[in-house]
Order: C-alpha cells, then structure tokens, then sequence
C-alpha cells in the first residue's frame, strides 16, 4: 500500500489564500492573533481564535529546496579531506605552479559549479522574459475582448480581489458551473457541475438556470430563460456575484465602483422587503438616521450571505433545514405604545417535523463555524455523521414566540367595561390570530359594576379600593396551529408591577380553541402612578407556540399577595415596604394593610373636610356680594342656592356635635355628609361635560340656558 498523502484543510477565506505560500511552505511563520476583552468585539474575537485556532494545528511537510549555493559548504569540506591525504600533500610539494597546488577534480568541480550557476541565472532570466512576453500578450488579448464581448466581473466582499475574473460570452451558448468542461468553470457553495448556460445570439445575451439551480438576477431568483441587460448583478450559487458587461453598443461612462458587494446585498435586502424606512429609521434634526435602526440593518445586510450558505450546507449535507432572517420588534412596540429595540434574528424551520428554533445573531454565527467543520469533513470523504446532541443543526424543541395583543386599559381607570377583539401580531407586522377579551371592573365578590359606578375624574378612585377582572374568552384562526398538526399554544400577560406573568392552559390541535380563563386582581389603596397606568399603559397579551415535546409555560407565583378572597393583590409598593413577605401569610398581610387603608381614609377624609370648608368661604362671601345687589332680589342666586346647601350641612354638622354613642364619631358623621355633597357636585359636572360636548342648534334661549347654568359648575 502506498504511503497517505497528508491533506491541508485550508480554510475557506481570502486571508487563507494569501497566506497559503507561508502557512504551507518551506517557511517559520509566526501568528499574531490581535482581540479584545470588550464586549462589544465578542464576535470578532471568537472569529479570530477559531482562525488562530485552526492555522496553529496546520503542520505542513518540509522539503529542502537544491540550490547552487546549498553545495559550497559540501565542496568545501570536502576540498580540506582532499587536501588533507598524504599523496596530496607530495603532490604539492612537488608542483611549482600556483594552479597546480590544487587537485585537479576540486578545479574541475568549482568550473562545473560556476558554469552551471552561470547558466541556471542565464535560464532563469530566459524562463522570466517569456512569462512576461506571455503575460503580456494575454493581458493584450484580454483588453481586445474586453472591449469586443460581453463579460462577467466577479465581485467579491474584499475589493482587491474585485473584477480579477472576467468570464467572456463569445458567440453561441456557454454553460457554467462546476464540471472542469464548462467554458466558465466556478467554485464556490451551491455551485452545480451544470449551473446555469448562457446564451449570445442575435445581439443580445439570455441566461438559462439549470434544474433546481439557484440563480437570481438584480436580486430576483429566477427559473426560466432571461435576458441580460448592462449592468445586471448576478449571484450564481449561494454568493458568487458578478457584474455583467454588455455589448460594446450598450456601455457608457458608468461608475462600476459603486456596484461593489455591498450594493449587492443591499438589493437582495430590498427584494426581501427589508430597508431602512421599513426598519422605521427616525431622522435627526441633522439628518442622520437613528443608529440603533441602522446598525440592525448592517446586521441584516452582513448574514444574509452566511444565512445562503448555510441553508447551502445544509442542503447538500440532507439536514432538511430551512433558515431565514428575521427582524425581532419590527412591527412591536412596549405597553405605552413605543417601539421596542430592534434586533436581527435568524428562525430555523425544519421542513420534515415541521420544528421551528429562534436563534440570536450570535448563537447563529457560533452555529456556522461548526457547520463549516462538519462540512469540509463532508468534502474530504470522512464520516460527517455526528449525535444528535453534537450537531450544529439541531436544537432542543421550545416554545416560539408568535406576537403580541394590545388591550388599552383606560375604560377601566373609569370603572367601564371593555369587551373587545385584538389582533396578535407577529415581529414583522403579520396577523397571526385574533384574541377576544373583556376587562371588567366589579366588586370584592366579582360582580360586575353598573352604568351608575362610571366616574368621569379619575381622582375619585384614589385611595379606595379597585377590583377588577381580565379574562380570556376565546382565540381564533391561529396560523401556528394550521401550519402544523402536533402544535399547541399558550397565551400569558403580566399586569402592572407584578414580576410574574400569568399563563393560559395548553390548547393542541384546536385553531379556534375556548380559553375562557378570568383573574381577579385587586387593588387595596389605588395610587396615583396605578391610575397613571391605567390611563396611560396597555395590557400586553404574548400568543406562545408549543411543539411537540417542549416544556410547557407555568407562572411561577412565589411572591404573589392575595386578599383573603383570594384574588390576586396589585399596586403593593406600600405593603412591600411595609411586611416583609418571608415571615408573614398573605391573610395576615391582608389584614395589617386593611388597618393601614382605614387610617389613611380618616386622614383623607379630615383633608376634604378642611378643604370644603374653606370652598364654603369663598361661596359665602361670593353669595353675600350677589345678595346685597338690587338686580338679585327678585329671585334667588346660583350662590345663595350653595349657600343653603351648606347651612344644611351646617345643621347636620350641629347635629353630629350633640352627644352621641360612644362609637359614633362626629368627624365621620360630617365627612360623610360632605362626601355626599360632593358626589352630588360631581354628578352635575358631569351633566355639563355631557352639555359641553354636546352642540344643539344655535337659539338665545339655548345660549341663555347654557349661560345660567355654567355659574354653578364653574363655581365647582
């Protein structure tokens, strides 16, 4: 058996390639390796190592080059054991000649080396004068058919080694591809023994994909016969891009400097309908566009060349995987309504068990190097088989994240129901389903509040107690559950300042399934940033795709406040300073807060006093005023109307002072009459909210009505 030829797995890359004479020559050749412990350069310095990595096991055979000047030390040692012999000796003693007092085969051999050194330069000189007699003429003839075919440039991601390759279309039909017979022989992923033909007849150059092949066209894929015009980009294969040049007719004074590879992807990215309008780039006053958006779109732009090929690897090593690029947050946005930080994702779909993988930008990348392994293993004849768990293909099932409901929470910081139907909407702005869902404010026992507990000013619900309930009916035309028969989902949401979110019930195989799930939430002392929150904030609903075999999503509830009916505790700011949850049961926490809740009540209840009471000032002196004026003796004022009002309120206020049961209390006694007042004084800036926003015909007796009437409430 003959002895193994030792193999150099190169790698890939142009860097390689330049550097191939020194990593695989008659050279010691020294690798520096410059990273970063930044963050920020994490990808590149992993890029780096894995490069270091593998040139430093590269251990390249060494073979000793014959030269004229490697045989001078040979010649001299041997001349000094010549010379060295006893009959040398004799004979040098004996000649007279300086010529002579050298051995003859030693003068013979250093005029051999001399004339042979002399005619190898002389050789080497001739050899180097007809190369470059031959590179020139070739050069020569390569401008003459430059300027007589139509031809491809190559373009290539390092700009050096841009239009090095100039592939001619002479008369008639050419085919590329891979077989070394093609009159335009290509290398490269994706690239088929019979890719593509083309075609110059009558004036005019067609290309002709081959099968399956891929081949696309100013960013188009295409399948049938089309025709070339000047200037069209071409991607052969999964990223072999060149630039075609038109008949001589056709040319002008183009810049071909600007179709470098960047512009290449760039309108592959905007076939894919991806951009930077669509990204939602924001100009600056000074016209630049928003960074955060802008380097998300160099992301896109930088993988999809890696995302072909390894969809190309994939599909010559039979993994049956389909990847593509993704936008994660395109179309989403937070609970206030703005969007959301945007990054590059890439979904990974397996065509045969229809399992789906979400993989960031940097676990993708990390993927590739260990599919490029498994791959040249594959080209190198070896075993490419690996475990599953080892394959780069593969990952564990888990749960997808399909999009996002919004249900705005303003009707209920006004104790009004809201029953409605939302749309889940996915990261690149699609529908994937449609949730309907009910918001429901109701008393501690979970019955629904009627059209009599609507409030106009929000301020009414501060400090007191709020119930409410957000339930789930029912979910219909679920994409997820249509694309694939052993698929489930899950919906969660997580409410206010509460860390946990809470999950639906697994649903299978149903694409219209019956959630119908209610939680009850409650809200012992309503605070002003909760009523904020309601007014301002959404409830945002997360629609979550199950396959088969993945762990399904569960709340984890370990610091969750519950009252003693059980109903689920928000805005707990004050009771979380207060308690502390690790020693105390929830009915206890319940219990100390309710004590709390009644003193700030009586404190609240005090201030309203105090500040009724100087408003009662003012209307007195405004009635007294309106009294003593001719023009109102006649008939009662708005003001003395109050100020009636208020005396009975002052009698009810004497009234409370009289001895009364020890656990009656006057101050509650006149708080609650105020109280009553003052709901009385909200119902009627109510009605003058309904009248302001209502608009009757124009009449002086309309005018004079609304005119009498604003008084009062303006008073308030």
């Amino acid at each position: 058996m003959g002895k193994k030829v030792l193999h150099i797995p190169y790698r890939d890359s142009v860097l390689t390639k330049l550097l191939q004479p020194a990593l695989g020559g008659n050279s010691r050749t020294t690798l520096i390796a410059a990273i970063s412990p930044a963050d920020i350069c994490y990808e590149e310095t992993l890029s780096t190592l894995r490069y270091a990595e593998r040139e430093y096991e590269l251990q390249p055979p060494c073979t000793l080059a014959p030269s004229p000047a490697s045989r001078a030390p040979l010649l001299r040692s041997s001349s000094k054991l010549f010379c060295s012999s006893p009959l040398i000796l004799q004979t040098r003693r004996l000649s007279t000649s300086p010529l002579s007092e050298l051995p003859a085969c030693l003068l013979a051999d250093q005029s051999l080396g001399q004339q042979t050194g002399q005619v190898t330069w002389a050789h080497q000189l001739e050899q180097a004068r007809e190369e470059w007699q031959q590179q020139y003429l070739a050069i020569a003839q390569e401008r003459q058919m430059m300027e007589t075919f139509p031809h491809l440039l190559n373009v290539n991601e390092d700009p050096q080694l841009t239009g090095v390759l100039k592939y001619f279309i002479q008369a008639g039909s050419c085919d590329a591809g891979r077989a070394a017979s093609n009159a335009i022989p290509l290398l490269g992923l994706g690239i088929s023994d019979k890719h593509a033909s083309f075609t110059n007849l009558d004036g005019k150059v067609t290309v002709t994909p081959h099968s399956k092949c891929n081949v696309v066209v100013n960013g188009v894929p295409i399948t049938t016969t089309t025709k070339l015009q000047h200037l069209d980009r071409v991607i052969l294969g999964s990223s072999s891009a060149y630039l075609y040049i038109g008949f001589p007719s056709e040319r002008g004074s183009e810049d071909l400097n600007r179709f470098d590879y960047d512009f290449f992807q760039l309108e592959r990215a905007a076939v894919e309908g991806v951009s930077m309008d669509k990204l939602g780039a924001v100009s600056h006053g000074d016209g630049m566009a928003d960074p955060s958006v802008l380097a998300v779109f160099q992301d896109y732009v930088k993988l999809m060349p890696l995302v072909a090929e390894a969809n190309q690897m994939g599909e010559e090593l039979e993994k049956g995987l389909r990847m593509e690029l993704k936008v994660k947050n395109l179309a989403s946005s937070d609970s206030r309504g703005y969007d959301l930080q945007k990054e590059v994702m890439v979904k990974v779909t397996n065509q045969r068990t229809q399992e789906v993988w979400i993989w960031s930008k940097a676990k993708f990348i990390n993927r590739k190097f260990l599919m490029e392994e498994l791959y040249q293993r594959f080209l190198e004849g070896e075993d490419s088989h690996v475990a599953q768990e080892d394959d780069p293909f593969w990952d564990p099932v888990e749960a997808v994240h399909l999009g996002s409901a919004h249900v705005w929470l303003q009707p209920l910081a006004h104790c009004m129901k809201l029953e409605e139907q939302v749309e889940f909407l996915s990261c690149d702005g699609t529908e994937e389903a449609t949730l309907h869902v009910h918001v429901t404010p109701c008393s501690p026992a979970g019955q629904a509040c009627s059209e009599e507990d609507v409030v106009i000013d929000t301020a009414e619900l501060l400090g007191k107690r709020m119930d409410f309930q957000i339930g789930l009916v029912r979910c219909l035309g679920i994409k997820w559950l249509k694309e694939g028969a052993e698929r489930g989902v899950q919906m969660g949401y997580r409410m206010y300042d509460l860390s946990s979110t809470f999950y639906t019930k697994p649903v299978w195989k149903i694409v219209n399934p019956q959630i119908e799930e209610t939680v009850q939430f409650t809200a012992l002392n309503a605070s002003q940033d909760f009523l904020n929150y309601l007014q301002t904030n959404a409830l945002i609903v997360d629609l979550w795709g199950l396959q088969e075999g993945c762990a399904q999503l569960s709340c984890s509830q370990p610091d969750l406040m519950v009252t003693s009916e059980g109903h689920v505790m928000v805005d707990t700011k004050k009771i979380s300073a207060l308690v502390d949850t690790g020693q105390t049961t929830s009915d206890q926490t319940s219990e100390l807060y309710m004590k709390l809740l009644k003193l700030e009540q009586e404190t609240e209840q005090l201030r309203n006093v105090n500040r009724a009471l100087r408003e009662e000032n003012v209307l007195l002196r405004q009635a007294l005023e309106k009294v003593g004026s001719p023009q109102q003796a006649h008939e009662p004022s708005d003001a003395l109307k109050v100020t009636q009002r208020t005396a009975h309120l002052l009698a009810a206020r004497a009234e409370n002072d009289r001895p009364a049961p020890p656990a009656a209390s006057s101050d509650r006694e006149l708080a609650n009459a105020l109280k009553v007042f003052y709901q009385s004084m909200n119902t009627a800036r109510g009605r003058f909210l309904r009248l302001r926003h209502y608009k009757p015909p124009v009449s002086n007796q309309n005018l004079a009505s609304k005119r009498n009437l604003s008084p009062l409430n303006l008073g308030i």
